[in-house]
Order: structure tokens, then sequence, then C-alpha cells
């Protein structure tokens, strides 16, 4: 079943930076392409890093003091660090989240959370150059899908294609993503397994199945 991936939605024009970049240059950059971050690559074009906004403002923090002490966490003294720097390799983020072009959104969508994290570097097969980058609004747009799309594939991609179903036997009704479907099929495990497949399409909020069947052959659980 074709579900979005990464590469389907992130943005393949990059703009990025280089260690050496000057600040107020970086600074530049974002605001006249109103963007909030910015890979940075080195001199073979490999990811090395990412600058933000909020690594930019590190730098006008007056309060912070220049000097480290050794009793402050290892994270203070990073921010600290970094906010010495006049250049984006000074004060870049170097721990970066990544992610692949064939990822499935839902995954993509749980690194930024589990990570807190607004955007994703998007890495080649090699997971060597940079070939997009995947933000949260980029992932949205499975949810923008309109209702009358996700009932075309309920009744194409999941009854005809994968269950060898006629589609006539189930009614599908899709109002703001949410899936209502009705009717009688051969099987439980074929209606089981239909409600499971609705919900894995690209855009589907929730699926309200009331599928009654003819055989109960005990379900997708006995078939295991």
């Amino acid at each position: 079943m074709k579900t979005l991936t990464v590469g389907d939605v992130m943005t393949a024009d990059v703009v990025t930076a280089r260690p050496a970049m000057p600040l107020k240059e970086a600074a530049r950059v974002l605001h006249e392409r109103r963007i909030s971050a910015m890979p940075v690559l080195d001199e073979d074009d490999q990811l090395v890093g990412i600058v933000s906004e909020r690594d930019l403002l590190l730098t006008q923090a007056a309060q912070l003091p220049r000097d480290t002490h050794w009793w402050e966490s290892p994270v203070r003294r990073d921010t600290l660090r970094r906010s010495a720097g006049d250049t984006v390799g000074h004060v870049m983020t170097t721990k970066v989240v990544t992610t692949l072009a064939d990822v499935p959104l839902a995954r993509a969508a749980r690194s930024m959370t589990s990570h807190a994290v607004k955007r994703l570097p998007v890495l080649d097969g090699d997971g060597r150059h940079l070939v997009g980058v995947v933000s949260r609004t980029d992932l949205l747009r499975a949810f923008l899908r309109s209702d009358d799309d996700i009932r075309a594939d309920v009744l194409g991609e999941v009854l005809v294609h994968l269950l060898w179903q006629d589609p006539t036997a189930v009614e599908v009704d899709v109002v703001d993503g949410v899936v209502s479907l009705s009717g009688e099929l051969g099987e439980r495990s074929t209606a089981e397994a239909a409600e499971r497949l609705v919900r894995r399409l690209d855009g589907v909020v929730d699926v309200v199945s009331h599928l009654t069947w003819r055989v109960d052959d005990g379900g997708l659980t006995r078939r295991r």
C-alpha cells in the first residue's frame, strides 16, 4: 500500500551554510529566505551541523558570562562556548537528528517528537549527502488530503487491490478524515484487516467500523 514518505513532502531546494560563514551573514540569509534554520555542510558537502535562529540569539544574550567554570553542567558550558563564537561553525548544533527520503511520514514525526526538533535534514541512501529538509509543516501535508481522495483509496487501494473485495459491499463515508465503514464481508479476519489497513492510509484521523461478516474465522488473532 502506497503511503507518503519523507521524500514526497520534503524541501529539496535547501539553503545551506558553511562553518566559516560569519554570523551576520547567516542572520541575513535566514531573514531574507524566511527560514528558521540551515544545515551546515563541510568542504566535502557532508552534513556537519545545523544553525538556527536560537543558535544566533545565543551570541546576543549579554547576560551570559564569557568564562566557564568547572562546576557548571556540560550543557551550560557548551552553551557558553557557542555563544562566544563569531562564525556558524562556533554556534551550530553538531548533534543533528537526520532521516532518509524513503522513511514513512509517521516514523519521521515520531523522531521529531522524541528529539523535540522542528525539522530533520534528509540524507541520501548512503547517509552521506544532504538531499532535502523535512519540517513539521511538511509532515502536516499528509493530513490535508481531501475526504474524497481518502475515500477513493479505501475503495480502490484497500478493498479492491489489497483485499480483493467487491467495493459495493462496503459503504464508505469520510468526514474530516474520519472514515466510517459499514456493510458485510465474507470473513471476520477480512473485516478486521480492512479496518487496520484503512487506519494506515495517509490523512486518516480515525476509523469507525460497523462491518459485519458471514463467517467467524476467529479474526486476525487466530490466523497468526
